[in-house]
């Protein structure tokens, strides 16, 4: 992946991070403002779920604990994505928002504080773009910058799953059928390909047929199934009463769960 470049901003004052420069060219860093994290919650702690072309941000909330002689618009906080076993700057997978944190003095050493995060299927501007193979755990942290780009860097703040956006169908016939006759229940389940824009198969994933008969509230699990090479799922089943077939899928680290609408076959 190619690091996205970070942005700080305090107090009006510009300071461009050295995050995209090649660790062999970047300057030793100097010690940055003398600031803790803590707290850091990303999307109020639930997976991030991107679909196939549409930008999806999500809020992020966190704690900074400063010296109380330390002005908080001296600096400006920003909370990160990354991979690797440590957070800083020569790190090659960062992913962050596109503006800096707001934050609000609670104590004299104590500031509270969100920020956006924004994460981008392929686009025009390749350098936020994600790609298909990002999609996984990310761990957390968090950095604050001075005007002097002065950076401190804080990792081991959480984790993340970064989910390629799934769907499902079902489709159960005949329709009507008479009880005791077999019924084929077919059905899809693909996800969001980040790289193209568009969605493809999911291949060899367990996927469970699930039954409610009409007037119920649950649903039974009939089987589990895997899907075809190319996503595409396929099944018989009995008819026994009316009622509705669905398909539902857990999700993985990298593609997020999903259920199917359901589909009503009247028996007969």
């Amino acid at each position: 992946m190619r690091t996205r470049a970070l942005v700080l901003a305090a107090s009006g004052a510009v300071a461009l991070s050295a995050l995209a420069v090649p660790a062999a060219q970047a300057a030793t860093p100097a010690a940055g403002p003398a600031v803790t994290f803590s707290q850091l919650k990303v999307n109020s702690g639930k997976n991030i779920v991107v679909g196939s072309t549409a930008q999806v941000t999500v809020s992020a909330t966190y704690t900074v604990t400063k010296p109380a002689n330390l002005d908080p618009n001296s600096f400006a906080t920003l909370p990160v994505l990354y991979r690797g076993d440590t957070l800083g700057p020569n790190s090659d997978d960062l992913l962050a928002g596109d503006d800096v944190g707001t934050c609000t003095t609670s104590s004299s050493t104590v500031l509270k504080c969100s920020a956006k995060i924004q994460f981008r299927p392929k686009s025009s501007d390749q350098d936020l773009d994600l790609f298909s193979s990002e999609a996984g755990t990310w761990k957390l942290g968090a950095l604050a910058g001075d005007a002097d780009e002065a950076t401190t860097w804080q990792g081991g703040l959480g984790s993340t799953h970064l989910q390629r956006k799934a769907t499902l169908t079902t489709d159960a016939s005949p329709e009507p059928v008479k009880k005791g006759r077999t019924i084929t229940v077919t059905g899809k389940l693909s996800r969001a390909n980040w790289d193209t824009n568009k969605y493809a198969g999911y291949s060899t994933q367990p996927v469970k047929l699930q039954f409610k008969k009409k007037g119920a509230t649950t649903w039974s699990t009939l089987k589990t199934i895997k899907s075809s090479s190319t996503g595409a799922l396929k099944t018989t089943t009995k008819a026994t009463a009316d009622g509705y077939f669905r398909y539902v899928f857990a999700g993985t680290t990298t593609t997020s769960p999903v259920n199917s609408s359901a589909d009503f076959v009247d028996v007969q």
